[in-house]
């Protein structure tokens, strides 16, 4: 299955990239390919198939959640510019 030259025109128009002459026919020939992936994959029959959102059963391990660092923040401020009440000053960009 192939998707003829007028859509794969006005697919790469849609999406604002510039397809050759040349190269329509082969662009055309790879997104009919994935449009027969996509009905070989609608045609799996799913009912009663719960959902995953991963394939293996793994467990995340973490890190303690432990302060490692001392706070710096006043020393952080002192090296702006401008800071008023624990907060950088910056100019307005916005109006």
């Amino acid at each position: 299955m192939s998707v003829d030259k007028q859509t794969v025109e006005q697919l790469a128009e849609l999406a604002r990239i510039a397809i050759s002459e040349e190269t329509i026919d082969e662009v055309g020939k790879r997104l009919g390919n994935v449009l027969q992936l996509v009905d070989q994959l609608q045609s799996v029959h799913t009912e009663g198939v719960a959902p995953m959102a991963h394939p293996l059963d793994e467990v995340q391990a973490l890190r303690p959640d432990e302060v490692t660092e001392p706070d710096r923040r006043e020393e952080f401020l002192q090296l702006a510019p401008q800071s008023e009440q624990g907060l950088y000053l910056v100019p307005k960009v916005i109006d």
